[in-house]
């Protein structure tokens, strides 16, 4: 019963390889330093990448983006084909049409259950004040409605 917004992770590895998933566990941690945390499966494909890798950028989708949520979500298709990116701090791909990306050094995680909590320190953000977020509720994705 919570709506969430939808963000896209992404970094590149080691042997260059982009990386990039669907991700709705994402909050602020602090302002002083600017930190931002995250979630990911232990049993994700992309774990070796992520937790090894230096940095990464926190894509936060905007409304017209449902497709490439979806893209990103699935599994054994290229994610990357046709995508609009440039490379951020670190060589972090940050997706063209966001509404803020959040450029991270890979700071610090923790170990928790069947996850593992990525705590990102902030280097750089950008966002489109005009943007419309994309957001995620009961299974199902949704744009804003001003009260």
């Amino acid at each position: 019963m919570f709506a969430t917004g939808v963000t896209i992770v992404t970094a590149c590895a080691a042997d260059g390889t982009l990386v990039g998933l669907t991700a709705n566990s994402f909050n602020s941690v602090s302002l002083t330093p600017p930190l931002v945390l995250w979630s990911l499966a232990r049993a994700a494909g992309s774990m070796p990448a992520l937790s090894t890798g230096s940095h990464y950028a926190v894509n936060i989708l905007a409304a017209s983006q449902k497709q490439l949520a979806e893209r990103f979500a699935t599994k054994n298709i290229d994610r990357w084909a046709d995508v609009e990116f440039t490379r951020g701090i670190g060589g972090a791909p940050v997706l063209v049409g966001a509404a803020a990306s959040f450029e991270c050094f890979n700071r610090s995680r923790y170990d928790e259950g069947d996850h593992v909590i990525f705590v990102g320190e902030v280097e750089r953000c950008t966002h489109d004040a005009g943007a419309s977020p994309l957001l995620f509720h009961g299974g199902r994705f949704y744009t804003e409605h001003p009260l």
